[in-house]
């Protein structure tokens, strides 16, 4: 028995340290990103609102450092998630489920990261925006699980991942906002 909890262990903790790294390339794709991001997020509320958001680089290059900075924030936070999951994982059976419970702490901080060009754009500001989102995790898992699971098709989904779970992060917020669920 004892060689068996060692070896589901061995997995399990080897799966943790998988998403981890995993979830490290992401961010820095996001950070990389993130003046694509705000405009893509910037032109779907055009789009939906008929609201002209004329282009200003200078805002761009704002929205862009704010995007970078929650994204820090994020990996900061999600690190030290991972770190103590990473510690879980060598207890037997309670370390079976590190893998679930890291994979929702990744989909929360990929949302977050995604649902917080609109909030920008809102004018909240990183803490107002980081209570908004806090408040309403399942919306911030959910696109971030999107976003996830998109990465499992190889080339297309890697591309396409990013500017799908923007797009969808926007239309949520519009949707919320319109009726007056969330702001």
């Amino acid at each position: 028995w004892m060689n068996f909890f060692v070896i589901v262990g061995q997995i399990i903790m080897w799966m943790v340290l998988l998403m981890f790294y995993f979830s490290l390339f992401k961010f820095i794709f996001l950070i990389i990103g993130s003046p694509i991001f705000a405009y893509l997020s910037e032109k779907t509320e055009s789009i939906l609102t008929g609201k002209d958001f004329p282009f200003s680089l200078k805002q761009l290059l704002k929205d862009a450092g704010r995007a970078i900075r929650i994204t820090l924030r994020n990996v900061l936070w999600q690190s030290l998630y991972m770190l103590s999951l990473f510690i879980l994982s060598f207890f037997p059976v309670l370390g079976w489920i590190t893998p679930l419970i890291g994979l929702l702490i990744e989909c929360y901080y990929f949302g977050f990261s995604m649902l917080d060009y609109s909030s920008e754009r809102n004018k909240l500001s990183a803490a107002q925006s980081i209570s908004l989102i806090g408040r309403h995790k399942g919306l911030a898992i959910g696109n971030g699980l999107v976003f996830y699971g998109m990465h499992l098709l190889p080339v297309i989904g890697w591309l396409l991942a990013p500017s799908y779970a923007v797009v969808a992060a926007t239309l949520s917020l519009h949707e919320a906002r319109n009726k007056k669920v969330i702001f």
